[in-house]
């Protein structure tokens, strides 16, 4: 009989972490552009997370690095690491895998009509940095989720069409393990910013999991959201088994939504954080959403993990500390330092993509244990820069430093094969 339970993958912080502000519509990309970078903090920073994520009895999974600078990316565009335009460079250079709440789509077996874990990797055409990922994460996708049996691993959406990932899309179901429905959300403006999930992406990804209408909600972003630096859904709502939680100003046409969910799921339990109490600027600026709203083991109710930045602003603090107090079902909040990652504009639930499935049958390589997690620490303590600088990223010597650090984590950690 096959256990599914959720596993959180995260992606392990490359060595060429830098703050290139490539990130159009990201407050914090672009506060802090050309800003100096601590790919090593940045990466232990990452694996102190999962270890927290570990003690609280959840099952933890990871994602390496991709191969950085992409010199194959730049050689299509006629252009080489030392030659190429500065923008050029630092998008080659980038090290966004590392939020794997972008890496794809995922609908769990109870979800599909096959009884199969679709997984549909996300094109993330929308950013050029972001736009050459896809090959490298489909690749660990496909070893990570081999047993043909269990995973159904799909190639991306195509272009024009921008897909995002799970960071646009929620499930909301009776328990982890059971049937569920899917809310997909789009985007059609967001003001000076790119809505970046197209409905025709959206509507792909439902389609190609085989998902019934009885399945799948379409749900519009608000444009003020987008417009306030809500680049993805999961800056102002997440989701998690029957619990919506969100701000009063995430979707377009809220009632719609809520008045769908509750003829689907009678059940969910939908809390709305009101813009008077929490403004979108306090929740956008503090990711108060982008955390892992989580069911902790043996009966413990739902924990939020979030960035310390929210436990540093008074309105979302306070807001918290009255919800957890109250008799809802969130009953724990567990702040976590990733700061180097937030900077960059990713928090908590950016850095890692949840997955229902057996563990049994997930290639074991990509599963935590503390064990694993010391080995990485110490190949990210002794090999991955201490500081990167942009102006940095045409010295040879810094592109031979971060391929040999990469090289070193995937041999510690068995996923030599990714290299090829």
């Amino acid at each position: 009989m096959s256990a599914l339970i959720e596993i959180n993958f995260d992606g392990i912080i490359g060595p060429s972490h830098n703050y290139a502000g490539l990130s159009v519509g990201n407050i914090a990309s672009s506060t802090n552009a050309g800003a100096t970078a601590y790919p090593r903090e940045a990466a232990l920073q990452g694996i102190t997370k999962m270890r927290h994520n570990l003690g609280l009895g959840l099952a933890q999974g990871f994602f390496m690095p991709l191969d950085r600078p992409n010199a194959a990316w730049l050689e299509v565009l006629g252009t080489t690491v030392g030659d190429s335009e500065p923008h050029l460079r630092a998008a080659a250079f980038s090290a966004s895998s590392m939020w794997a709440a972008n890496a794809a789509t995922i609908s769990p077996a109870p979800d599909a009509p096959d009884g199969s874990c679709h997984l549909t990797v996300a094109n993330l055409q929308t950013m050029p940095h972001r736009s050459h990922e896809w090959p490298g994460t489909l690749a660990q996708l496909k070893l990570a989720f081999a047993d043909h049996d269990h995973f159904s691993v799909h190639a991306p959406v195509p272009s024009p069409f921008g897909d995002e990932g799970a960071a646009n899309h929620m499930r909301l179901c009776p328990s982890h393990d059971a049937a569920g429905i899917e809310i997909f959300v789009f985007g059609k403006s967001g003001g000076q910013f790119p809505a970046r999930q197209h409905i025709e992406a959206s509507r792909a990804v439902a389609r190609k999991h085989g998902l019934g209408q009885d399945r799948v909600i379409f749900a519009q972003q608000a444009e003020i959201a987008i417009a306030a630096g809500a680049f993805h859904n999961d800056v102002v709502a997440v989701a998690n088994e029957r619990v919506l939680f969100a701000h009063e100003q995430a979707f377009e046409k809220p009632n719609a939504l809520y008045n769908a969910i509750r003829n689907q799921l009678p059940d969910a339990e939908i809390i709305i954080v009101p813009a008077n109490k929490v403004s979108l600027d306090d929740a956008i600026r503090s990711y108060l959403f982008n955390a892992q709203l989580v069911t902790l083991p043996d009966d413990g109710g739902m924990a939020l993990i979030l960035p310390s930045e929210a436990r540093e602003n008074d309105a979302v603090w306070r807001y918290l500390t009255d919800l957890v107090a109250g008799n809802g079902p969130i009953r724990r909040l567990c702040p976590v330092d990733i700061r180097q990652s937030m900077a960059n504009g990713g928090g908590p639930a950016c850095l890692r993509l949840r997955v229902v499935a057996d563990p049994a049958f997930v290639d074991q390589r990509f599963l935590a244990t503390t064990e694993k997690l010391d080995a990485i620490a110490r190949i990210v303590t002794d090999h991955w820069p201490a500081a990167i600088n942009p102006d940095q990223l045409c010295d040879p010597e810094l592109t031979a430093a971060i391929g040999n650090a990469r090289d070193r984590l995937l041999q510690v950690c068995g996923l030599t094969e990714l290299d090829r």
